[in-house]
């Protein structure tokens, strides 16, 4: 049957609709399935098993940890009973399966109880609660609470585990912008420190993407990654108390939702999520590293 030119138009339209609606835009990421409405203010991701992966929430959520199949539903959740949840903005993990929580969002410098919680591998406990150790430590370059516009520099959303230490990256909020993110360790295990400074590295000059939201190591400890909302840092050929000297690439992952997690499930496969903003994200992703 010949169509005609009228026909051939509307059809031409019903497909492009089809098409946009259908194929929403995730850039480079690959998504896997919507997240639990539940954890629209998602700011932490860790994986222990295959098909399933441990999110946290930001301040003002609940005390607790969740568990995700990959299919949008929460299969567990436990209440960190001993600690609330000021502001916890990453998650990590040690080669044990403990949990490590960074309860170090400071947008405005002022905090003096940073805090890294830390848990015994939750796949392992079998009530609805679980106890936590306290990780405390102070930025000892930091001397006003808050300090003035220009040295917002030290509110945190990124950490990974290495080695028996942790690894932090600061998040800028400078005025002006500096690009920088501050580098610092600190011991495993329960106690109060000094993070030590390891320096730092500019990441670029724009605000909205070149801010530190999650941080990650691989399994093989030779790449790590450094997130923000909507690129990514591969850092490799490193040593891991100089890592201003390592060599960092950058990829635009053609997105700019408010990406707040990333974890390895590989050496080279990621594990990405976002918040819920202005009707957009919520997801969890996949991405895979050249």
């Amino acid at each position: 049957m010949l169509l005609s030119e009228n026909d051939m138009k509307h059809l031409t339209v019903l497909l492009a609709f089809f098409v946009l609606h259908s194929c929403s835009n995730h850039g480079q990421l690959t998504l896997i399935d919507k997240l639990p409405k539940k954890l629209s203010e998602n700011s932490g991701i860790e994986q222990l098993t295959e098909e399933t992966a441990w999110l946290i929430e930001d301040s003002g959520n609940s005390d607790n940890i969740y568990k995700i199949d990959f299919k949008g539903n929460i299969i567990k959740h436990l209440d960190v009973k001993n600690y609330k949840n000021i502001d916890w903005e990453d998650l990590t993990k040690d080669k044990q399966g403990n949990l490590y929580i960074g309860d170090f969002g400071n947008n405005e410098s002022r905090r003096k109880n940073l805090v890294i919680l830390k848990v015994a591998n939750p796949e392992l406990e079998k009530g609805n609660k679980i106890n936590a150790k306290a990780i405390r430590f102070q930025y000892p370059e930091q001397q006003e609470f808050p300090p003035q516009r220009e040295e917002l520099l030290y509110d945190a959303e990124a950490f990974f585990h290495h080695n028996e230490h942790l690894y932090i990256f600061t998040k800028n909020r400078a005025n002006p912008f500096t690009g920088e993110t501050l580098i610092y360790s600190v011991p495993d295990k329960k106690g109060t420190y000094d993070a030590k400074f390891l320096g730092k590295i500019t990441l670029g000059d724009d605000w909205d993407t070149c801010r530190v939201t999650s941080a990650a190591i691989s399994p093989d400890s030779k790449t790590i990654v450094l997130l923000s909302n909507g690129k990514l840092w591969t850092i490799t050929d490193f040593k891991i108390d100089a890592l201003p000297d390592a060599s960092i690439q950058e990829i635009d992952l053609g997105i700019r939702t408010q990406l707040e997690s990333v974890c390895f499930t590989s050496n080279n496969t990621l594990l990405l999520s976002d918040e819920v903003r202005e009707g957009e994200g919520g997801n969890l992703y996949s991405f895979k590293l050249k």
